[in-house]
């Protein structure tokens, strides 16, 4: 039997559904199986470190100038895919209140029982979610739920479906997350859009491949797919 050759991809969660929706028009085009790897983009760095196979990544613009800075992705392949906003969600079925500014926030976080949110130390929407709460006084640790990524504490709060929970993560992650209810992106001041970009890492044994996959992530034709996975124009 003969298994296709892979194509190996690295990618901060907030692309996933993206990736997912453009895997079978890459594999069919290329020829290539598609094998991704998500997560918060500190943990894909750790794992690019740790010399895990890599032929592209997708990564905040900042830390993937900082990765061909230091000669570990080709400046010259890297690619906007565009910005992401954190966003807020409860279970469907749960109330939505309106999140018109930051005293309508605080009120909801007050409210809840249970507050989802990724990796406060590595996920870039974990680390601005806890930065929030502390700001508003509602960091209570008996009340936080993080997790790895923003896919994994968003399917645990659809799991939990308490009424009384709220989510904070990429709205990006919200989006492709069954059982969830996207109410907006954080209000002012407390609002945080990031740009997310994609690149073919420095020795890439599948440079060719990759540099397709990331000319298929960005594509013109392919903007009502990335506006309806979250993503908006750079």
């Amino acid at each position: 039997m003969v298994t296709a050759t892979q194509l190996h991809l690295l990618s901060a969660g907030a692309a996933k559904g993206l990736v997912l929706a453009l895997q079978p028009e890459f594999e069919r085009i290329s020829g290539m199986q598609l094998a991704s790897t998500f997560g918060a983009v500190g943990a894909m760095r750790e794992q690019l470190d740790g010399g895990a196979p890599c032929d592209a990544i997708v990564l905040t613009r900042s830390m993937l100038d900082a990765l061909a800075a230091a000669g570990r992705a080709d400046a010259g392949t890297v690619r906007d895919i565009g910005w992401v906003h954190t966003g807020v969600a409860v279970p469907q079925g749960a109330a939505a209140p309106t999140m018109a500014d930051a005293a309508a926030l605080r009120a909801l976080l007050q409210r809840a029982r249970a507050i989802y949110l990724p990796d406060p130390e590595r996920a870039t929407a974990g680390i601005h979610a806890l930065k929030v709460l502390r700001e508003l006084g509602q960091a209570q640790p008996e009340r936080l739920r993080p997790h790895p990524n923003g896919a994994a504490a968003m399917a645990a709060m659809a799991r939990e479906a308490d009424a009384a929970a709220v989510g904070i993560t990429q709205v990006s992650e919200i989006l492709y997350t069954p059982g969830l209810r996207l109410l907006g992106t954080l209000p002012a001041p407390h609002a945080l859009a990031t740009l997310y970009s994609a690149a073919v890492v420095k020795g890439a044994s599948q440079a060719e491949a990759a540099s397709g996959l990331l000319a298929l992530l960005t594509a013109p034709e392919q903007a009502e797919l990335r506006q309806r996975s979250g993503f908006e124009p750079n």
